[in-house]
C-alpha cells in the first residue's frame, strides 16, 4: 500500500506524549484504591473510563472519587505534542488528505486539550471520543466509526497506535497499522503492526510512503 485516502491517530502515545504521566496517575490511584491487578497501569492502558471503573471498581462511591480524580488531574495537565509529530500532520493538511483522533479518551479531556491547544481541532476533519462509540478498543467499533467520518473505506487509512488494545482494534478494522514503540517494545508493537516508526520526527510522506 503506497496511496492511502485518510489517517486515523489514536491521541496518548501516538500524537501526545502523555503515557508516562497517564502510568504515574494511575499507579498513584492503585495505591490509593488497590485492585491487586500486577502492573493495573498497563494491564489498562487503550482502555476508556467507562471500562475501568466498570471492570475494576465495583463500588459506586470509588467510581465517583476515581472519576473526580481524574478530571482534576486531566484539567491541570501538560499535553505536549510528539516531536515531529505536528508537522507531520501539517504536511497532511497541506496535502488534502483527511485525519481523524480516535481516542478512547472522555470529551473533559478533550476540553483540556483544545485549551491548550487552540488550532487542535482544525488539523482534524473529525475527532472520536470514547462516548462516540458503544464499544471500546480492542473492539474496532472506534476506528470504523473515524474512517465513516472522514468518508475513507477503512482499508483505504492509515492508522495509527501504540496500545495493544489499539493495535488489535486497528487490525481488525482492516488500515494499514502504523505502530510506535512508545509505550510498548518494538518487538511487542512488530506483532500487530505493518509498519513500526521509531518516532515521527524526520518523518515526510514519501518517506512514510516508502516504508508501505
Amino acid at each position: 500500500m503506497t496511496e492511502f485516502k485518510g489517517v486515523l491517530f489514536d491521541l496518548d502515545g501516538v500524537i501526545l506524549d502523555t503515557e508516562g504521566i497517564y502510568t504515574r496517575f494511575w499507579d498513584a490511584v492503585e495505591e490509593r484504591y488497590p485492585t491487586h491487578i500486577p502492573n493495573f497501569s498497563s494491564v489498562i492502558k487503550g482502555s476508556n473510563l467507562f471500562e475501568i471503573l466498570h471492570d475494576h471498581y465495583a463500588d459506586e462511591e470509588t467510581r465517583q472519587l476515581v472519576t473526580e480524580m481524574l478530571n482534576d488531574f486531566q484539567r491541570d495537565m501538560k499535553y505536549e505534542y510528539f516531536a515531529g509529530a505536528e508537522d507531520f500532520i501539517n504536511e497532511l493538511n497541506a496535502a488534502g488528505i483527511p485525519a481523524c483522533i480516535v481516542t478512547s479518551s472522555d470529551q473533559n479531556k478533550m476540553n483540556a486539550v483544545y485549551e491548550q491547544h487552540p488550532g487542535f481541532k482544525e488539523h482534524f476533519a473529525a475527532i472520536v471520543t470514547g462516548e462516540s462509540v458503544s464499544k471500546a478498543k480492542p473492539d474496532p467499533e472506534c476506528f470504523l466509526l473515524g474512517a465513516k467520518l472522514i468518508d475513507c473505506d477503512p482499508k483505504d487509512c492509515l492508522i495509527f497506535e501504540d496500545s495493544i488494545k489499539g493495535l488489535k482494534a486497528a487490525r481488525a478494522a482492516g488500515g494499514t497499522v502504523i505502530g510506535l514503540p512508545t509505550t510498548n517494545p518494538k518487538e511487542v508493537v512488530t506483532e500487530y503492526a505493518n509498519v513500526v516508526l521509531d518516532s515521527f520526527e524526520g518523518l515526510t510522506l514519501n518517506k512514510l510512503k516508502a516504508l508501505l
